[in-house]
């Protein structure tokens, strides 16, 4: 028969995806993960990967054994996503865990990469070590914190946020193009701390010519805040100037140039020969965006956070490229202006498409909708 999580499995289950989330922003393409080792319903130790090429978060909670004098064997390791079983920037966590003989493990999230995919539970198991998966909300919680890694690993493509910022009567701007500021400086400040949660942030060449922004995560204290995420553009026609803020600071984070194959040879070489890294694509627009999306995930970029423009989140959203949505709801009206419109517009309400989960909280004086479009 096999088994089940009990009720206390989900309480220290859930203490294993507090953990991991210290180390988001911080280990991609590694995923963030937490872990604790439990003797009696007593925690005897804890950990999360913490930086990439560190301990992994199995290690890291038996190290933190070691520190408290607690000895393992015979203990109940829990953990956010299943233990690695293969050679990478550490030793498998199969071998630490057996090391300790601790007796029993709980996992919340399984690992679909292929150089995991289930070894290193079944290696436990056939070593006698009871290996339980999670259901129900603690499954679910632990899948959500590794999506960007579950999709890269799929997919090879980077999880897609797309964020927005909208007036009560549903605009993102004035009909002159003023767009700042609708949300309010909490609002701002969390855009900030998504950023450097993001591997890579990403606007379309309208707004970087609009408002010439640096895309930097700036002012935030959370884990991960001294890694900058890296810059990408969709410019067609590579028209991004090189006095631009984003071309001017690449020495501070690098940037991405998503052009046309027929855009001028002149301004490509250009932007090359200013350090930006400009991917050529041929192909429709569609063709293009799809590819583009290749190109970030093969430079191992596993999250990709986008904030503007109107065209290229209707395009994203038209290719059924946005896996998540975070949309910032304003106390203003606007009278008139640029609506939010995203994607292809359904024929009727019973056509529209339905997020599979949506959040709300506040933000300041504004509301903010988180929606998961997609699960990985």
């Amino acid at each position: 028969m096999t088994a089940t999580a009990t009720d206390q499995d989900r309480v220290h289950l859930r203490r294993a995806c507090e953990l991991a989330a210290r180390g988001i922003g911080r280990v991609s393409p590694n995923p963030p993960v937490g872990a604790l080792v439990v003797r009696a319903d007593t925690v005897i130790g804890e950990g999360w990967h913490a930086e990439l090429g560190g301990l992994h978060a199995e290690v890291a909670a038996l190290a933190d054994c070691r520190e408290r004098d607690e000895d393992p064997a015979g203990a109940t390791v829990y953990i956010s996503l299943e233990p690695c079983a293969h050679h990478g920037r550490q030793p498998p966590c199969t071998d630490a865990l057996l090391a300790a003989g601790v007796a029993r493990v709980v996992i919340g999230c399984d690992d679909p990469t292929e150089k995991a995919a289930g070894r290193g539970p079944q290696i436990l198991r056939d070593e006698g070590v009871e290996v339980v998966f999670a259901d129900g909300a603690e499954a679910t919680a632990a899948r959500i914190l590794v999506q960007a890694f579950r999709k890269h690993a799929i997919t090879r493509r980077p999880l897609v946020t797309l964020k927005s910022a909208i007036s009560l009567d549903g605009f993102t701007a004035t009909s002159g193009g003023d767009s700042k500021w609708i949300s309010g400086p909490e609002s701002r400040a969390l855009v900030h701390r998504w950023r450097a949660e993001a591997d890579a942030v990403a606007v379309g060449i309208g707004t970087a010519l609009a408002d010439d922004p640096l895309l930097t995560a700036r002012d935030v204290d959370e884990p991960g805040a001294a890694r900058q995420p890296v810059r990408v553009v969709f410019d067609s026609d590579a028209r991004l100037p090189l006095d631009s803020k984003l071309v001017a600071s690449i020495d501070e984070a690098r940037l991405f140039v998503m052009a046309s194959a027929e855009a001028d040879g002149d301004h490509i070489a250009a932007l090359h020969d200013a350090g930006a890294d400009v991917v050529e694509l041929a192909g429709d627009r569609e063709r293009r965006l799809a590819d583009a999306l290749d190109a970030l995930g093969a430079a191992g970029i596993t999250s990709l956070f986008v904030e503007g423009g109107a065209e290229l989140a209707g395009s994203l959203l038209a290719g059924e490229h946005v896996d998540q949505l975070r949309v910032f709801i304003a106390p203003i009206l606007l009278g008139s202006g640029r609506p939010l419109a995203l994607g292809p517009q359904a024929e009727s309400v019973a056509d529209a498409v339905g997020p599979l989960a949506v959040d709300w909280e506040r933000s300041g004086a504004d509301m903010l909708a988180s929606a998961r479009l997609r699960e990985w």
